[in-house]
């Protein structure tokens, strides 16, 4: 009972720091994600110096780190270019580094790579190079997924929100209906995981998320792309909501149809179309997203360590919280692109502004 009360104080504490950063708007999320970021990374990295017992070669640390840096240029650069080309363009040496962003990206990691090489020692080969491909994934782990949160972000901030919410409410309610209700375990990787926490969990993710969905499709704030105006030169979130998150009627099948008529109900029913996508994600996150928490705990064990940090009181560290939202991530930025992103005239407009004036003249 005491580390539930724990763990539920400071899972409370943590949703209320979210909730402040929400409203502290897209600059403060940015930030946090990168700080997230490289905390998950320092977490994976001195795993893997404690297990390969590298701490007499101080300068592979350094390289370690480099090698976040750079990837971190190359992403958080990739989205600058995206969603501020207009800004960039209008001042005097920003267009050098755009035009050239990749291959400046590229010619700092052939730094680190070469930096790598130079410094291999005969009698630490193996470790050395195991190291150098620990670091590369777990490079891949967090920056990668760290940009596609910053890139669901900047179609509104719902779209971070939301799966962030869902894996959540997850982690919280599975956690509830294991301790009261768990018998039969699920998975050997995490004996505490029972399938009547992971059944529980899974139906109270999906009616949870729609609840909390119907709330948040009424706001403005969380639900207009983050776009920078050129006319007012700054970022922006007003618009005019878009179809998705304006409720709409449909028509049901004929015997159901029957059957309202009957019990005098209404013919069709009404709600937003956002529903259904948050149905598919809140499914993700209820059956998929925990395998996220599978795949970590069978990395610990096999590193025979309790959790990645001890930084939140009864949870670890912020990876031990975070190794579902990763996945998640990476699910709706895939999701967005196959099934909601679509061109729309602002975007457009946007590319159009980036080509230098004479290109523009071309165009028109």
């Amino acid at each position: 009972w005491k580390n539930w009360v724990i763990r539920g104080i400071f899972t409370w504490l943590m949703i209320g720091c979210f909730g402040l950063i929400i409203y502290g708007g897209p600059l403060a999320l940015m930030i946090t994600v990168f700080l997230v970021q490289v905390k998950c990374f320092a977490e994976i990295i001195n795993i893997g110096y404690a297990v390969y017992k590298m701490d007499n070669l101080p300068w592979f640390r350094s390289l370690s780190w480099y090698f976040l840096v750079a990837s971190n240029y190359f992403f958080y650069g990739e989205s600058l270019v995206e969603q501020f080309g207009v800004l960039i363009n209008n001042v005097d040496f920003l267009p050098f580094l755009v035009r050239y962003h990749r291959l400046i990206s590229f010619s700092m990691y052939i730094i680190g790579f070469v930096w790598f090489v130079l410094s291999l020692v005969k009698k630490y080969y193996l470790r050395q190079f195991s190291l150098f491909a620990w670091t590369h994934v777990a490079l891949l782990c967090v920056v990668t997924q760290s940009y596609l949160i910053i890139q669901n972000m900047f179609q509104g901030l719902i779209w971070l929100i939301m799966p962030v919410m869902m894996v959540i409410i997850n982690d919280i309610m599975a956690y509830v209906f294991g301790f009261f209700m768990g018998r039969t375990p699920l998975i050997k990787l995490s004996p505490k995981k029972t399938w009547e926490g992971f059944i529980g969990g899974g139906l109270a993710t999906v009616v949870m998320s729609l609840g909390l969905a119907y709330f948040m499709c009424q706001v403005p704030y969380l639900i207009c792309p983050i776009e920078y105006s050129a006319e007012l030169e700054r970022m922006t979130m007003s618009c005019e909501p878009s179809a998705l998150f304006r409720p709409q009627e449909y028509g049901l099948p004929d015997t159901v149809t029957t059957w309202r008529r009957i019990l005098g109900m209404k013919e069709t029913v009404t709600f937003y179309p956002f529903f259904v996508h948050c149905f598919f994600m809140s499914l993700f996150a209820s059956i998929i997203g925990p395998f996220g928490g599978f795949f970590a705990s069978g990395f610990k064990r096999a590193f025979k360590i309790k959790d990645f940090g001890d930084l939140i009181p009864g949870h670890g560290g912020i990876m031990d919280r975070f190794d579902c939202q990763f996945l998640m991530a990476t699910f709706v930025n895939v999701y967005i692109h196959s099934f909601i992103n679509i061109p729309t005239p602002g975007k457009l407009l946007q590319q159009v502004f980036m080509l230098r004036p004479d290109e523009q003249l071309e165009l028109f």
